[in-house]
């Protein structure tokens, strides 16, 4: 007769084809190379995770930013009149963050945006924003860097978090005159002039984004130099008002 599995034992054997699996194949975080847990899912581990830089409290309502004791607020100030709010996951630099950005953007790991849309899915905003959006907007990448790297990191961010929202990804709303230099070392004001005019609006999508509200989606917010830009060409193209979401956020000097 045939022998039946022992049904007890069957945790037992699954443990053991998982650590042969894990030494044949081993499975490690994209981000610290550190061997993946059992329970870790997806292509990070839980302590890399638990390790990225908050954003500390209280914040801003508008922009997102540490509120500071006294003075202006430092994120407001970086914001247009019509971009009525901003979020970010985390600081930039930092080991665990730029470990992550690293993995999704050179080291060929665009999964790992998976898991940082769902975090990004998570951050809590004004009830004006979450009632009026309408789309997500990758800012997107010149096309000599997409083919170089195969993808538009942003775009995979809005993806994720789009799957969360239940809202749709338009990433034909936003094209690029020109590509441009690297932002990463340039000055405050170089940044500005690097991206002035470097985007437009689709002639196809402007219809499309005439009054409503849409949440523009990048990896990091520096100054803001380059998601502005892209907030004017929406703005001036007749988009009502835009919103900013980003993985990363700099620190500005009164915050190191």
């Amino acid at each position: 007769p045939l022998a039946l599995p022992d049904l007890a034992s069957a945790p037992r054997w699954r443990r053991a084809r998982s650590a042969l699996g894990q030494f044949i194949f081993p499975r490690v975080c994209a981000a610290c190379e550190s061997p993946l847990d059992d329970s870790d899912r997806g292509l990070v581990c839980g302590r890399c995770w638990s390790r990225l830089p908050s954003l500390p409290s209280p914040r801003c309502e508008r922009c997102g930013h540490p509120l500071r004791a006294r003075g202006a607020c430092a994120g407001c100030a970086l914001l247009p009149p019509f971009v009525r709010a901003a979020r970010s996951l985390c600081w930039v630099p930092d080991e665990t963050s730029s470990a992550l950005l690293a993995a999704l953007k050179y080291d060929s790991w665009p999964a790992v945006s998976a898991g940082i849309g769902k975090r990004l899915a998570r951050l809590s905003w004004p009830a004006d924003v979450v009632a009026e959006r309408v789309a997500l907007v990758p800012v997107p990448l010149a096309a000599v860097k997409q083919r170089a790297r195969g993808f538009n990191q942003a775009e995979r961010l809005a993806a994720a978090v789009a799957a969360h929202w239940g809202i749709p990804v338009w990433s034909d709303a936003l094209g690029r005159t020109r590509a441009t230099p690297s932002q990463t070392r340039l000055t405050p004001g170089e940044r500005l002039a690097n991206v002035h005019g470097a985007f437009h609006v689709n002639a196809s999508c402007a219809d499309r984004l005439r009054g409503q509200h849409v949440v523009l989606v990048d990896d990091v917010l520096t100054t803001g130099a380059t998601l502005n830009a892209c907030a004017n060409a929406l703005f001036a193209a007749g988009t009502r008002t835009m919103s900013y979401l980003t993985f990363g956020r700099a620190r500005t000097s009164a915050d190191r």
